[in-house]
């Protein structure tokens, strides 16, 4: 079983803030933000020219069920790593002493869980199911005459 490291999720006071220093001062490209009411939180996921992984900056309201205080230095939220089978890893995980401790949790393509493991430190385990491509169909030809293109 493969574990890929794809993002690391940090926690942040302020998005706009956090957003506007990863964008502006580093030169991050800003991909995708959403808000999540389940959690009543927000993150948003930021990416450089170069390389795969990214980084999500994560926001929780005083209120939210997986907000604790927060304290300076406890920044690191979760790692994020994708698997080739979700429930695999998990049965890994699992016998390992980390059950998942938030979900399974399945939307469309994706499967993920949060395990809290060594020390505190949170995984978001994922997988995402890849579509398949439909195959163009091939071009007919007529006796005598070549197909379009």
């Amino acid at each position: 079983m493969a574990f890929d490291l794809r993002y690391t999720g940090i926690r942040v006071r302020d998005m706009d803030k956090a957003i506007e220093f990863f964008r502006d001062v580093l030169g991050m490209r800003l991909t995708y933000r959403r808000k999540v009411p389940k959690n009543k939180g927000e993150f948003a996921n930021l990416s450089c020219k170069e390389g795969s992984a990214y980084l999500e900056l994560n926001w929780y309201a005083d209120d939210s069920p997986v907000a604790g205080p927060y304290r300076e230095g406890d920044e690191l939220d979760h790692l994020g790593f994708k698997v080739p089978d979700f429930e695999a890893a998990r049965k890994k995980l699992t016998e390992a002493g980390y059950p998942v401790q938030i979900g399974p949790i399945s939307a469309g393509a994706w499967q993920l869980g949060f395990f809290k493991v060594i020390d505190g430190i949170w995984l978001d385990v994922f997988s995402i199911t890849e579509r398949k491509k439909k195959a163009k169909p091939k071009a007919k030809s007529v006796k005598g005459k070549k197909p379009r293109k």
